[in-house]
This record gives C-alpha cells, sequence and structure tokens, in this order.
C-alpha cells in the first residue's frame, strides 16, 4: 500500500487517537504519561472531526494512520460547541483527580476537561488546528501537505487566518511551521502560539 492523504472518516479516530499519544510529549512518544491512553486524544483531536469532519485530513501508510490534522475554522465557536456536546460527557466518566506523585499526567488533562482553555483567538486568525505526524513520515513532505490541504479548505471559507500552539520545547516543529510561513503571534511560559496568514497565495 502506498502512503496517501485523504479526507478523515469516522473509522480513523482510533488510529488517530494513537498517533495524538505517541507524539503527544513536545512530538515524542507521551504512553507513559499517561494511563489512559485515550485522554489525549479526547482533548486535543476528536472533537475537531467530530465537530466539522470537513476539516480533518489523515495520512494512511500500509501500517494504518499514520499522521492527520484537525482544525476548526472559528474557535470561539468550536469552544461553545464543546462545552455545549463534547465535554459534559466526559465529565460524567473523567472526575478530576490530584496528581499521584508518579509522574503520571492523567491529573492534568482531567482537570482540563472541567476546565477547558477558552483563550480568544486572534482577532485576524480564528482557525486552529492540531497537526501530529509519526516519526516513520517526518521529513517526506507530509506535514506540509496537511497543512496546504488544511489552507485550502480554510480560504474556501474566507477564513482570513489560523494559529497554533506549540511547545517551546519542540524545537523541530517550531522551525517546521515558521519555514511554512507562520509567525509568533505570543509566546507563554510553555511555548508559542503561531499564526499563519491564509489571504497570502502561498507559504
Amino acid at each position: 500500500m502506498t502512503t496517501t492523504m485523504r479526507p478523515f472518516h469516522p473509522s480513523d479516530l482510533p488510529g488517530m487517537y494513537r498517533v495524538c499519544l505517541l507524539t503527544g510529549a513536545a512530538g515524542q512518544d507521551a504512553t507513559a504519561l499517561y494511563r489512559d491512553p485515550e485522554l489525549l486524544g479526547h482533548v486535543y483531536c476528536g472533537p475537531y472531526p467530530t465537530a466539522d469532519p470537513d476539516l480533518s485530513l489523515v495520512v494512511v501508510d500500509a501500517q494504518g494512520v499514520a499522521g492527520y490534522v484537525v482544525a476548526t475554522a472559528d474557535t470561539a465557536a468550536f469552544q461553545a460547541w464543546c462545552e455545549r456536546a463534547w465535554w459534559p460527557v466526559l465529565r460524567t466518566r473523567y472526575a478530576r483527580t490530584d496528581d499521584p506523585g508518579d509522574g503520571t499526567q492523567d491529573h492534568v488533562l482531567r482537570t482540563r476537561l472541567h476546565e477547558p482553555d477558552v483563550a480568544p483567538a486572534p482577532s485576524d486568525a480564528p482557525a486552529h488546528l492540531h497537526i501530529d505526524l509519526l516519526p516513520r513520515l517526518q521529513g517526506q513532505g507530509w506535514g506540509r501537505r496537511l497543512i496546504a490541504g488544511l489552507a485550502d479548505a480554510l480560504r474556501a471559507r474566507d477564513v482570513p487566518g489560523v494559529h497554533l500552539g506549540v511547545s517551546a520545547a519542540n524545537a523541530r516543529a517550531i522551525a517546521f511551521y515558521e519555514h511554512l510561513g507562520f509567525r509568533r503571534e505570543t509566546t507563554y511560559d510553555w511555548g508559542h502560539r503561531l499564526v499563519l496568514d491564509l489571504r497570502r497565495d502561498s507559504y
């Protein structure tokens, strides 16, 4: 089977959750950090194709889903949808817990389910995205293709820009995004918010 990029299908979701976990520690495998392997996916992957499947793309090879991009065109509307349709079910499944002191991070994401990040989007970049690609496909142009495919879909909706957050520890990802034309819009203690102007014809 050749490696291909295609639109999201609901059957892709388990594979996407796996990719999310295997890249969830600043681009590295986060399996050891979570007792529940689905938590990262519930926060950073699952709600996007559920809310707006047309803004999700996957890369698939002989071993299955190996990468994806998920997005929303309107961050404020997406946050409202999550509060109405996504978080309530998860809150009944995942109670808040204290830090067990063993290095695992489930308690952090459990808290986020109950207290989601609702920071306003930049006015010129109302869309936001998450993209993950397994190491076996990195450096082959698939990340660029995923971003380009998403950018085309957002431009078709007249969205002026898209943003994302990236850990300061993930220097390789920061360099990749900046190479594509993202600019650092805000710096936080955990990393940076980068913005891509979609009104440009190319990047």
